[in-house]
Formats: C-alpha cells, sequence, structure tokens
C-alpha cells in the first residue's frame, strides 16, 4: 500500500527510529510501510497520522489505493 510516511516523517525532522518509538513499533516495520512491503494496522495508521496531525485518510492515500484497487478488479 502506497503512504506519505516517508514524506511526512522527513519533513518533521525524524529518523525511522525516532518515529518507531513514538508509535511503539520497530524501526523495521517503519522501513517496510515506506517501501510499500508492509500495510499498517488501523492503530497503527492512526498513531502514525496522530503524530503528524493529519489524517489516516490522507497519510495512507486512501483514495488512491481504492483507485489502483479497482482498476486491478476492473470495478
Amino acid at each position: 500500500m502506497k503512504t506519505r510516511l516517508k514524506e511526512f516523517r522527513l519533513h518533521a525532522g525524524l529518523t525511522q527510529q525516532q518515529l518507531a518509538e513514538r508509535v511503539h513499533v520497530s524501526s523495521r516495520t517503519i522501513i517496510s510501510i515506506e517501501k510499500e512491503q508492509y500495510s499498517p494496522s488501523l492503530m497503527l495508521a492512526y498513531r502514525l497520522a496522530e503524530v503528524f496531525g493529519t489524517t489516516v485518510e490522507e497519510l495512507c492515500c486512501l483514495r488512491e489505493n481504492r483507485e489502483r484497487e479497482d482498476e486491478q478488479y476492473d470495478l
């Protein structure tokens, strides 16, 4: 799943480790989300959005991801 996590993290001046500590996960989890290799749980997405003062929809590009999925299934 595409996210804007790296963009938000860099803008906030946080390292992957610092962000991981704030949301109680490993830095490996943050790395995997940024590389689109892992989709965060709803609770983790909410925690991440709170750190950056944004919404889950904005952080996780939900509209764009839904459109990608719809194209995949010809919806």
